[in-house]
């Protein structure tokens, strides 16, 4: 797995309404900027915001990564999203395994001036 894959598991997880494979997608102790102006701490947390979240049943459509940053073990991943937030970025670290999950994940990102926003 490459570090931008996650993205695309994250749409396919969430689009299947999979709370549980979404949150397998993140370290145990990861720290999610969501809701906006929150924080949500730790697998389990992330896990129940996403059960609340999908229950809702929204639609993710798949946005394309921009060139990944990597280094040691760590990638910094970012997608231009479709919705207007802004941004998006994510610090990933590579497992003993291979695979690579989610440290840090700030879905949403607005300039404080409030310019290009849609």
């Amino acid at each position: 797995m490459r570090p931008e894959d996650l993205t695309r598991l994250f749409v396919e997880r969430s689009n299947a309404g999979d709370a549980a494979g979404v949150a397998a997608l993140y370290e145990e102790d990861a720290v999610m900027a969501y809701p906006p102006g929150q924080l949500t701490v730790g697998r389990a947390a992330i896990q129940a915001l996403w059960e609340r979240v999908l229950a809702h049943r929204p639609q993710f459509t798949p946005e394309p990564p921009l060139p990944t940053l990597a280094a040691d073990g760590i990638a910094l991943t970012a997608t231009p999203p479709k919705d207007g937030a802004g941004a998006r970025a994510q610090v990933v670290r590579r497992q003993p395994d291979g695979s690579w999950l989610r440290l840090l994940d700030q879905p949403e990102f607005q300039r404080p001036d409030g310019e290009g926003e849609g």
